[in-house]
């Protein structure tokens, strides 16, 4: 990982698209500071589109998509895409599955909570669940104890034993039934709203986040960013990001604009 500092000028020239994960990447401290909404600004003024890459609930991406200075985003590890169009006040959700799979699928994820809040000790329900649509968070640091890394293990397998998904993120371990992840939603995204196969525009795109679910998006993007605080995951992860900023969270990611539109 090098200092985004030394990031190409040529290559600050060609990006049009800054993707972006949400906690620990524009967060410090599960809050947002003000520099992050500043930076976003400072981006859509220079005519770069912002995309938020998170595993948040579909109620916050609602919210995300209508009131941030964002293009759309993607949701629930992919689950979903919103995109907001101001001039028609009308919001675009596409999804992954159709509706009447996503509730069986949020029936089985029933069984798996359960299993997972019986046998691993100190782990809760994110209490963000009520508002999403696709996937089952469990939280392990946000609003509990931090837990070691063999019960966030253990969280993971019962997942997988079940035959779902699980990626840890910062906070929490999500879980969900399909072939879909952050990044097939984010091509469709390109083709369905922007025209654009990614494969085709992918060196105009910077990926910037904080964690290991963030590892295929920097195998994937030449211009992956992790903030600072990426490094305590350094040798955890499959994949590296390119380039890494001084600062953590929110002030890692306005570190990142500033240089990229110096």
């Amino acid at each position: 990982m090098k200092p985004f500092d030394q990031f190409p000028a040529a290559d600050k020239k060609n990006i049009a698209y800054v993707l972006t994960d949400i906690d620990g990447t524009l967060t410090n401290n599960g809050r947002l500071p003000a520099v992050v909404f500043t930076a976003m600004e400072r981006l859509k003024g220079a005519g770069i589109r912002i995309i938020p890459i998170t595993g948040r609930p579909a109620g916050w991406c609602d919210h995300i998509a209508r009131m941030w200075p964002v293009d759309g985003l993607v949701g629930e590890n992919g689950a979903f895409y919103f995109r907001y169009d101001d001039h028609l006040r009308k919001m675009k959700r596409r999804y992954a599955k159709p509706e009447k799979q996503r509730l069986m699928d949020r029936r089985r994820l029933e069984t798996i909570k359960q299993e997972i809040l019986q046998k691993v000790p100190g782990c809760r329900v994110s209490a963000d669940q009520a508002y999403r649509e696709a996937d089952l968070a469990i939280d392990f640091c946000e609003d509990v104890p931090r837990l070691p890394p063999e019960a966030i293990d253990a969280i993971v397998r019962y997942f997988e034993n079940a035959g779902a998904r699980a990626k840890v993120s910062s906070i929490h371990v999500n879980g969900w039934f399909g072939d879909y992840d952050k990044l097939t939603m984010t091509r469709l995204l390109f083709e369905e709203v922007f025209n654009f196969p990614l494969d085709e525009i992918r060196r105009q795109v910077i990926f910037i986040g904080d964690s290991p679910n963030d590892s295929p998006m920097f195998a994937y993007f030449p211009h992956g960013v992790g903030v600072a605080n990426i490094l305590q995951f350094k040798g955890q992860m499959a994949h590296d990001p390119a380039w890494v900023t001084k600062g953590e969270g929110g002030y890692g990611f306005s570190e990142m604009v500033a240089g990229l539109l110096a």
